[in-house]
């Protein structure tokens, strides 16, 4: 793969609400759009640059919803409207992603497709690199739906596994034999030392040939209509017909779709240093840790006897805080939230829920 390469395009999911990592991130500003980090740059900005370094801006799509539409132009004023896709309304990650696939192989009819959620870390971008261009030569000679896995180094009940199963004529990738969503943590243990699974990073790769193939074996025939009844469509023609049909789409997410109900499912043994960070656990277990193995995001603060805590207060607060033992301290807008750090996920969309029900929508 060219360092620029022409036929090779990027999907980028940014239309998720970003719960478990509530209260920082809120329905009306959710994670991606946020510099966690203090780095000056958003997760979608950190997304989008990682991938511009092997491809031209050009051939990366965003897919996200009519209320993110404005923060996902101020965070990428780079890409034209015929680069981000707007979903009419809420059909989760696969219908979007096969809106996105058909408008690249309309463009490009050999064109290979990663696909990537916009919230994720990478540590060794080259080695990165280096497994995207395996994963796109298997792609190119070989009609599968490749999955990017990472071996886990912790049984993470918030991550996706997936079983090997048998390897293929590339060394490191297997046909998916089974996939796991979100585990209890006895069987996520149960999982990582086995030696049979890995992470799901939620990072795939197909060519667009087969990957329009896929999608249509699974939804309604929407987007086939449209190129029957209209084969020359125009870009204008495309939305109106999209938002009048959009809702017939199932709710369906993408790891779904991919990995329980497509055929010819493979995965890659990858190793770059991924972390999903899509809940404050995993954010905590991703980060450098500071002194007693707490992790501070981008935050003043003073601490004395604190263990094992992720803390994360706005520029304009100091935190002052003794004794605490394994604990998320999370302070956005006006909401303070202070969480046993454990399986934090399920709970903090939990109380997010609760406190929307009980206080109104502008509290989440």
């Amino acid at each position: 793969m060219d360092i620029k390469d022409t036929k090779t395009f990027c999907v980028i999911l940014a239309g998720g609400r970003g719960r478990r990592l509530w209260p920082a991130s809120r329905n009306t500003y959710p994670k991606q759009f946020m510099d966690f980090f203090g780095t000056g740059r958003t997760m979608l900005q950190t997304t989008v640059d990682r991938f511009s370094k092997i491809l031209p801006k050009e051939n990366i799509y965003i897919c996200t919803c009519k209320e993110y539409l404005s923060q996902v132009k101020e965070n990428l004023p780079c890409l034209t409207d015929e680069n981000i896709l707007v979903e009419p309304i809420h059909r989760n990650t696969a219908p979007s992603v096969a809106w996105a696939t058909m408008r690249i192989l309309r463009r490009e009819p050999m064109a290979n497709i990663i696909i990537s959620p916009s919230d994720q870390m990478v540590i060794d971008e080259e080695r990165f690199f280096q497994s995207v261009r395996i994963g796109i030569g298997y792609v190119s000679e070989n009609d599968v739906l490749l999955a990017m896995g990472v071996k886990p180094t912790r049984p993470e009940p918030g991550y996706g596994y997936i079983q090997l199963g048998d390897i293929s004529c590339k060394p490191d990738v297997y046909r998916v034999k089974s996939f796991t969503e979100k585990p209890e943590r006895d069987f996520a243990k149960m999982f990582m030392e086995s030696g049979e699974f890995y992470w799901n990073t939620g990072i795939f790769i197909s060519n667009a040939r087969h990957l329009t193939k896929s999608f249509e074996d699974i939804f309604p025939v929407v987007l086939r209509n449209l190129k029957v009844e209209s084969p020359d469509y125009t870009y204008e023609e495309e939305l109106a017909y999209v938002g009048e049909n959009y809702p017939r789409y199932p709710n369906l997410s993408l790891d779904y779709a991919i990995l329980e109900q497509s055929r010819d499912v493979y995965v890659m043994k990858c190793d770059f240093g991924w972390a999903d960070l899509g809940t404050w656990h995993a954010i905590y277990e991703a980060m450098s840790k500071v002194e007693d193995d707490n992790v501070v995001l981008d935050s003043q603060v003073e601490m004395e006897d604190c263990h094992n805590n992720i803390i994360c207060l706005p520029k304009d607060r100091l935190g002052v805080i003794s004794g605490l033992d394994g604990y998320i301290v999370v302070e956005h807008d006006n909401v303070l939230f202070i969480c046993k750090k454990g399986d934090s996920s399920s709970l903090v969309r939990k109380y997010a829920s609760e406190v929307q029900m009980k206080y109104g929508d502008d509290f989440v």
